[in-house]
């Protein structure tokens, strides 16, 4: 609940700025004042002045202070740019698109997968942590394209079985710096937390198993565009893969990429799409495939690499 508090300014703060007087009055940090103050939530004698106004002994002050929002909490919203592309009473498959998260976490508060699914009235399963339910896998937010979320229970554990089997299918294309050698191959090489970076993940003896199995599917002057299958679903795995074979995902500058060739090609984000998805259907047992085009960042720039 919203936390509502008046009073009157006292003399000694007579002249002061009005972001001052509610710093000093109710020892919020001076951002926090002035941030209440352009959103409206302080009144003095009824009216909502700026935050240079100059209070008066005796004016009378009110401040609402919002509740602070839990950063777990899902968020119903309308997230441009996600769209579904399969749906059914188990499982509903969305599309993407960058900058968007799979699901709630501290640090956090941009648009979320649930939170799109939510706005649009779907019911997700309750199986998972309260910030994730429904989640059989993720998609960092800068990578774009297919993602599976579970809408019963049944098809929650199913497909988390399957992930554990390793019989889903998850193909992804990437643009990728210079040529490997072999063009086909597989990584085999354990991935885990970097020891001095936050967010970011190494190839590291004593990590967890993590197989990578890539294609190249047109090699040009500076860069490759590969097919990506991967056997395991480690946190950044094809990024932290790629880099270790010193051929970081184009726009990749987490994991060495060079700026400059994102910066030719105009791109913002790690070349990076998941493209393909297929899974056994919980209910059915049949196999579902599903696909999706590249995003237009990443169509653009692969044109003009082409052309380079």
């Amino acid at each position: 609940m919203s936390d509502y508090r008046a009073t009157e300014i006292p003399e000694g703060l007579a002249g002061e700025r009005l972001d001052a007087a509610l710093s000093r009055m109710f020892g919020f940090s001076r951002t926090k004042a002035a941030d209440l103050i352009d959103a409206g939530h302080v009144k003095v004698n009824q009216l909502q002045p700026a935050r240079s106004f100059r209070v008066s002994e005796g004016d009378v002050l009110e401040v609402t202070i919002p509740a602070e929002r839990d950063p777990l909490e899902v968020r119903a919203e309308m997230v441009e740019g996600l769209s579904v592309v399969y749906d059914d009473d188990d499982v509903v498959v969305v599309d993407k698109p960058v900058g968007v998260a799979a699901h709630p976490s501290q640090g956090w508060d941009g648009p979320t997968v649930l939170g799109g699914l939510a706005g649009l009235g779907y019911r997700i399963a309750t199986s998972g942590a309260p910030e994730r339910q429904g989640i059989v896998h993720r998609l960092d937010v800068g990578t774009s394209g297919l993602m599976a979320v579970a809408k019963s229970e049944y098809a929650y554990s199913h497909i988390k079985q399957q992930f554990r089997d390793r019989t889903v299918e998850k193909i992804y294309h990437t643009l990728v710096h210079g040529r490997l050698d072999p063009l086909t191959g597989t990584i085999d090489a354990p991935i885990a937390r970097h020891p001095h970076h936050d967010f970011k993940f190494a190839v590291m003896a004593g990590g967890r198993d993590s197989i990578t199995h890539y294609e190249t599917i047109e090699a040009f002057a500076h860069a490759s565009l590969l097919s990506v299958h991967l056997e395991t679903g480690r946190t950044h795995q094809i990024r932290v893969h790629m880099s270790a074979m010193r051929h970081p995902c184009v726009g990749d500058e987490m994991y060495g990429a060079d700026p400059t060739l994102a910066s030719k090609l105009g791109l913002v984000r790690q070349w990076l799409h998941a493209c393909e998805l297929e899974f056994e259907h919980p209910s059915s047992g049949q196999r579902v495939r599903l696909t999706s085009a590249y995003a237009p960042d990443l169509q653009t720039a692969l044109d003009r690499v082409r052309e380079l």
